[in-house]
């Protein structure tokens, strides 16, 4: 079994058993507990089991079925994906209350009979049930609403001052794929050019499915324009839809791929190199593929800057270590749905926004698009502007 249908087989699996888990706690606080009667037992629990089905099911499908009948099918089940992770933070919360209730009520010396218990349980459930809702109808309207261009403003000590005000697009995470396509990301791009920016870069995650799939949908990459190009690394997606025909596209489309290679942006020594990596988690998933930041520096002129575009925000550590002073990745998503950005964090040493590691800095993006649940709530997507200033000539401003 090849690496990418086994790492794939592997997700399934595992995300079958993480959603079976989620839905059993849902069962226990929102069908037992209440105590609602046999009607509502059996058509919630049945309702749940369905619904749990479908979310694995919906993932195998949406890669199988024609996009136009795939992104229907999507849109249920990521719909409820989202609304379920909120009900389950939710009521998850409500253990709190539920325990503090108890401990008062022990310390009354009135402990809470099963008619008390009953009533607390249908109190909690529904105050979830009903600001899971809320905030799946708030967390949907900052997901399919306009994308906000977030300005960020970065100092670096190597930058020549000839290069200040360098602005440099980033877009991650688009996620063209069953629920997001080619109306989308027209305005996207239209958003990006009226920017006016220098160079572009992309990030990863550009795509949820295959070039035959989408090909008419990524098509509007082609009318990206920027003074210095328009730049792409890939993501840990791009190798679960085929790596090798994306990066051919792109280039096609007159996008640059960076495969652990590195250019020069600007003119001679007052300019400053741009580098790009594979993903982090692409090693074995084709001939050749990895991240390999050594290759790409070799041979470099160390007093030159050097901004380096990768996926994965963990790759920053070997990037401070070998003279990088600014990575620019995506992967997170912000978290896209609180409070997951705490748990995002297990896996990733920075969530979103700009931050330093060691002399270098790094600025992670919420993302441009979203994945599965078509909702971000705390983590809005953006189109990140960031704007590059030489540490000689903000001096000689101040």
């Amino acid at each position: 079994m090849q690496r990418p249908l086994l790492s794939f087989v592997v997700f399934i699996a595992v995300f079958s058993a993480i959603v079976a888990g989620v839905h059993y706690y849902l069962w226990q606080r929102l069908i037992r507990a209440p105590e609602l009667g046999p009607l509502w037992h059996r058509a919630g629990s049945v309702a749940l089991v369905v619904l749990a089905s479908l979310v694995p099911l919906g993932l195998l499908l949406t890669r199988a079925l024609p996009r136009h009948i795939a992104g229907v099918v999507a849109g249920i089940v990521y719909t409820w994906v989202g609304l379920a992770v909120l009900l389950f933070f939710l009521l998850l919360t409500s253990e709190f209350v539920r325990l503090g209730a108890h401990g008062v009520t022990a310390l009354l010396n009135q402990p809470l009979d099963g008619e008390r218990r009953t009533f607390l349980s249908r109190a909690l459930a529904g105050a979830a049930g009903a600001l899971a809702m809320g905030f799946g109808v708030a967390g949907a309207a900052s997901a399919l609403g306009e994308v906000a261009v977030r300005p960020v403003r970065v100092r670096l000590r190597r930058l020549p001052a000839a290069m200040s005000g360098f602005r440099v697009v980033q877009l991650t995470d688009l996620h063209i794929g069953p629920t997001i396509g080619r109306a989308w990301l027209e305005r996207v791009v239209a958003r990006v050019n009226a920017l006016d920016p220098d160079l572009i870069a992309i990030t990863g995650d550009l795509v949820d499915g295959s070039v035959e799939e989408l090909r008419e949908h990524t098509a509007p990459l082609a009318d990206l324009r920027a003074k210095h190009g328009v730049f792409f690394v890939t993501g840990n997606h791009e190798y679960y839809s085929g790596a090798e025909a994306w990066i051919a596209e792109l280039r096609r489309l007159g996008v640059t791929v960076l495969r652990n290679e590195r250019v020069s942006i600007g003119d001679g020594e007052h300019g400053f190199d741009l580098a790009g990596v594979d993903d982090w988690s692409s090693r074995g998933m084709g001939r050749g593929h990895g991240p390999d930041l050594a290759r790409a520096l070799a041979g470099r002129d160390p007093s030159r800057e050097l901004v380096l575009l990768a996926h994965q925000p963990k790759q920053i550590v070997e990037a401070a270590e070998r003279g990088v002073g600014l990575q620019l990745s995506g992967h997170t998503h912000g978290g896209q749905i609180f409070p997951w950005n705490f748990f995002v964090r297990l896996d990733q040493p920075y969530v979103a926004g700009l931050s330093s590691h060691g002399e270098s800095q790094i600025y992670v993006s919420r993302g441009t698009g979203y994945w599965g649940p078509p909702m971000r709530v705390g983590a809005p997507s953006e189109i990140s502007l960031i704007e590059l200033e030489g540490a000689a000539a903000a001096e000689a401003v101040a």
